[in-house]
């Protein structure tokens, strides 16, 4: 646990790069924040730091419902729901969307849809689906590159559902059809 005087420099300049590190509870209203909440800044005398949420919580403190401290980084929800995205990305890769669609996976997960959702636009920044479509495109292109398997092989080796759903990626990504990036790549092989 950071010292009171680092804790507490700390809170009055709400520094987000010690937010998750420490939490402050405030004796007067039972409640506990993090460094970076917005609400009015406490008086000293009336401030108490802790190391964790949960020992906040067990001292008697009840989350703000402002900052939300129990989301906090560092916090075992932080890294729930980003463990929570690891597992989903570990299972895309698997497959786990080439057959079945989010609503399958979130509940592989334990948690909804829509929760999945708003995790990856979080920490991915893209969707579930459109995550699964970047890796099936990467792991096309790299057979595309790699092998001189038939366009019919590679659709189902990365899991695209048809030929046509595998033209249509490419050529939405690509501006080309899988078959125009195989002849540039054998050019620059045979050129370069």
């Amino acid at each position: 646990m950071l010292d009171f005087d680092t804790c507490e420099a700390a809170r009055r300049r709400r520094d987000p790069a010690f937010d998750g590190r420490f939490f402050i509870a405030v004796k007067t209203t039972g409640i506990y924040c993090r460094p970076v909440c917005p609400v009015k800044q406490p008086l000293t005398r009336n401030v108490s730091y802790f190391p964790s949420a949960a020992a906040a919580e067990r001292a008697g403190y009840r989350p703000c419902l402002r900052c939300r401290p129990e989301t906090a980084p560092f916090c075992p929800a932080w890294k729930g729901s980003q463990v929570t995205v690891e597992r989903a990305l570990q299972l895309i890769r698997a497959g786990a969307l080439d057959g079945g669609g989010v609503e399958h996976l979130a509940d592989r997960l334990g948690v909804g849809p829509r929760h999945l959702s708003r995790l990856f636009e979080r920490h991915v920044g893209a969707s579930p689906l459109q995550t699964a479509k970047t890796l099936r495109i990467q792991r096309a292109k790299r057979l595309l590159n790699e092998t001189d398997l038939p366009m019919a092989e590679i659709a189902v080796r990365a899991s695209f559902g048809s030929v046509r759903r595998f033209n249509a990626a490419f050529t939405e990504l690509y501006g080309s059809p899988p078959s125009a990036l195989r002849r540039q790549g054998s050019k620059g092989i045979a050129g370069g």
